[in-house]
This record gives structure tokens, C-alpha cells and sequence, in this order.
């Protein structure tokens, strides 16, 4: 009797294998979506500036040391073809009682608001002067291997011995946000922040209105302070730079340990910030800031006849 074999199992016909072959290509979409590098960035129209100046101003400032500081700013944004926004404190629904620094985190989100294909956003206190226009922030601090080159790492965030520090190992194309410590902490009265849904989040979070009613010391740089330490969404887009890099301060600011160098303005220096003048009572910021001013004019005079 001739020997009975099973017969063959079906062929899968294509249309049986369509549901398989519809899910692989989702997949495939959704690794492609989410797996992209976070520094990629829509299609930007043409002429679109790289970096978006933003100072807010106490409305009650003098309209001469007012227009000083935005003619220092604006000197910078044509060298390099940037843009730049300079709202008052007031615009801002801060809360009954909140300090008006506190308008730099919404100054920051309506500045992305209005660039929304800028991708940086450069946010300087009024109480500092760009001293050295002369390069570029793409050079200075953007470009990842200059980044990487200038990256303080496994530092405590909060000086001298907070347990939270920053990463040993950060690939600077993954940084969106940049700024530097004083030896009190973190300095935000310089910082650089990557445009994106990212940024969203981190403006939200830092503004909570949670945050704004503790009554924090320094208001939002201890706010800032706290989301650092204990959101590691936000460490882990941080880099810290050294402070004569990008925010000087005119008066003795010696770095924190394992920090390079001291961080008081010298001539050459991007950045002079007159730190603590505004919350001071007994300095006068544009009393202080005029001989600086002077030296910049001069500076960029002696550039212009060249």
C-alpha cells in the first residue's frame, strides 16, 4: 500500500498576509518618527534668523538706559543676522505678588511664538551688555564639537555638594539648553535655549503656578534650581558652560569648585553682567553699566574705521 503523506499546508495568499504587511510598516513609520535625532528641525524658510535676542525690561526703567541696552543688542542681532524681542515685565499675567522676574519664561515661549522656525532663543537679562560681538553664537557655543569642547561635566548643579550633577556622558547634539552656575548656583541671567516641542515642556513646567507661589528666595532660578535637580527630563537636555563664556559678572564671582576658571568680566569677554544691580537697593544699574557702555561704543567705533 503506497505510503500516505500529509497533505501541504496552504499558501498564505497576499491578501491573508496584508494585515502582517500593514503592521511592519507602521512600525517602521513610527521608529522612523520618534527615533529621529531631537536637533533635527522642520523645513525653515528662507531668510529665517538662527537665533531669536530676548530682554525684558521693567517698564519703569529710563527710556535712555532703555534704548542703550537695545542698541547694545540689536549692534549683535545685525552683525550676525539675528532677531530680536524686547517686551516689558508688565505683559505677563505673573500672579499677584510674583516678582517681574519671573516674565523671563513667558518672554521666552511668545518670543518661539512669534520665530517659530528660529531654532535658538538667547535670552539676556537687562542688567547685562554683549561686550565681544564679534562672533557668532553658531561658533561660539552651537556648533556640538565647540559644545563638547566647553561641556562642564559630573559637576553637583546646585555648588558645592549637591548629589545631582551633571552627565558624565551627553552628546552635545542632544543639548537644548545652555547656560553656566555662579557660586551660589545656576545663572540664568545668560542662557540658550533650542526652540521645539522640548522647549514647550521645559517653559511649562519651570512656570507652574505651583512653583510661582512658594515664594522661592531667588524666585525662578530656584525654581529652576529644583526642576533641574528632580526632573531628569530637563538634566538630561542641560549643559553647563564656564561662566566667562557666557554670562561674566562685573563684580568677584569665583567659580564653584571643579568649575575652570573665575567668573569676573574681563576685557575680551562675550558678556558683562551686572549682577544683583537691579535687586539692590543701594546700586544704581545704569550708574554702574554707563563706563562698560562707553567702552562698547568705543570698541565697536574703532572697529567701524578699520
Amino acid at each position: 500500500m503506497p505510503r500516505m503523506h500529509p497533505p501541504p499546508p496552504p499558501r498564505r495568499t497576499l491578501k491573508s498576509l496584508a494585515p502582517y504587511i500593514l503592521a511592519a510598516t507602521t512600525l517602521s513609520l513610527l521608529v522612523y518618527l520618534f527615533a529621529r535625532s531631537p536637533a533635527s528641525t522642520p523645513h525653515r524658510p528662507p531668510g529665517t534668523p538662527d537665533v531669536v535676542i530676548v530682554t525684558t525690561f521693567d517698564p519703569r526703567l529710563p527710556a535712555a538706559h532703555r534704548a542703550n541696552i537695545i542698541e547694545n543688542r540689536l549692534d549683535y542681532a545685525a552683525r550676525h543676522g539675528y532677531a530680536a524681542f524686547f517686551p516689558n515685565t508688565t505683559q505677563y499675567d505673573l500672579m499677584p505678588n510674583v516678582p517681574s522676574t519671573w516674565s523671563t519664561i513667558p518672554a521666552l515661549r511668545h518670543a518661539m511664538t512669534l520665530h517659530p522656525h528660529t531654532p535658538w532663543l538667547f535670552y539676556l537679562t537687562a542688567t547685562a551688555l554683549i561686550m565681544n560681538p564679534r562672533q557668532p553664537l553658531s561658533l561660539k557655543l552651537l556648533d556640538p564639537r565647540q559644545l563638547e569642547s566647553l561641556m562642564i561635566v559630573d559637576t553637583p548643579v546646585v555648588p558645592p555638594d549637591s548629589v545631582i550633577k551633571t552627565f558624565s556622558h551627553l552628546s552635545p547634539a542632544r543639548v537644548d539648553f545652555i547656560l553656566t552656575q555662579d557660586r551660589e548656583g545656576l545663572a540664568g541671567g545668560s542662557l540658550l535655549l533650542r526652540s521645539g516641542e522640548w522647549a514647550k515642556f521645559f517653559l511649562d513646567a519651570w512656570y507652574d503656578p505651583l512653583y510661582r507661589s512658594y515664594n522661592f528666595q531667588k524666585a525662578e532660578g530656584h525654581a529652576l534650581e529644583h526642576i533641574v535637580q528632580w526632573h531628569g527630563t530637563v538634566l538630561a537636555k542641560m549643559a553647563l558652560v564656564p561662566q566667562r563664556v557666557l554670562n561674566s559678572y562685573t563684580r568677584d564671582s569665583s567659580s564653584p569648585q571643579g568649575n575652570p576658571g573665575d567668573g569676573t568680566y574681563q576685557e575680551g569677554d562675550f558678556v558683562a553682567n551686572f549682577h544683583g544691580c537691579a535687586r539692590n537697593a543701594a546700586r544704581d544699574c545704569e550708574k554702574e553699566m554707563g563706563p562698560l557702555m562707553a567702552r562698547w561704543r568705543e570698541l565697536r567705533d574703532q572697529e567701524r574705521r578699520r
